[in-house]
């Protein structure tokens, strides 16, 4: 975007996430968003001297100010509503079908973000930092917004290209998954994005493609049929987020 002022953009990307996370230390800020520990120190520095950002001293993290949070100006109500409604029917999901699951937002032309997650009590499961940003075109969630938005070969090729697969995967199949997704109504991603991890994902219809559900679990360890059964699942979950 010309004229575009980076310090000013990076900013407003500490307020979105601070925004649609509990509390963070500059470690967790700074690792969910790709800054260096120097940058995003003078970044909330700024915001904590403006005013907009609270460092709470016992735990050393940081939070919107009160003012900035009352105001909702980095989240619209409806949105905020959702999301709100969702956290427990997203617990519930997740002890019942033993996964982690995640609430992913478009949150540019080439990143999602977390909005929101729970995990279930398992001794073993797998952890979503809150807040935490992957490439648009990544996982099961970025084949089944993919799915959704119908944006175009040259599109998905570009998000596909912007990815670092754990496991190589050539575009042909990537873009085949594409379709399934679009038949199913949900994505897969079978250790591609992350070795050893299984996602599912289904957008929440109605919202524009720009709302995405996950589902994480153990590569190897489910039949076919249940993951068919965990993604239909999902979908079911999806579809009552929307309404």
């Amino acid at each position: 975007m010309a004229g575009e002022v980076r310090s000013v953009s990076q900013a407003f990307t500490v307020l979105r996430l601070l925004a649609d996370s509990e509390p963070l230390t500059l470690s967790d800020i700074g690792r969910s968003l790709g800054l260096g520990a120097s940058s995003c120190f003078n970044l909330l520095g700024t915001l904590v001297a403006e005013g907009a950002v609270v460092r709470d001293a016992p735990g050393k993290r940081y939070r919107l100010s009160d003012g900035w949070a009352r105001a909702g100006l980095l989240r619209d109500g409806d949105a905020r509503r959702m999301v709100d409604a969702l956290r427990p029917a997203m617990a519930r999901f997740a002890q019942a079908y033993e996964v982690t699951a995640g609430l992913w937002q478009v949150a540019s032309r080439d990143r999602l973000q977390l909005v929101a997650h729970a995990e279930s009590k398992a001794v073993l499961r797998i952890h979503l930092a809150q807040g935490q940003r992957q490439p648009l075109g990544g996982g099961a969630v970025g084949r089944a917004i993919a799915a959704a938005q119908a944006p175009g070969e040259e599109e998905i090729a570009r998000r596909f290209a912007g990815v670092r697969w754990e496991r190589p995967i050539a575009f042909a199949d990537y873009r085949e998954q594409v379709e399934l997704a679009g038949r199913a109504g949900f994505a897969v991603d079978d250790g591609f994005t992350h070795i050893g991890i299984c996602t599912l994902a289904a957008v929440i219809p109605q919202r524009g493609a720009e709302y995405c559900l996950s589902a994480s679990c153990f590569a190897g360890v489910r039949k076919p049929a249940d993951l068919a059964a965990l993604g239909r699942a999902l979908v079911d979950l999806a579809g009552t987020a929307s309404a």
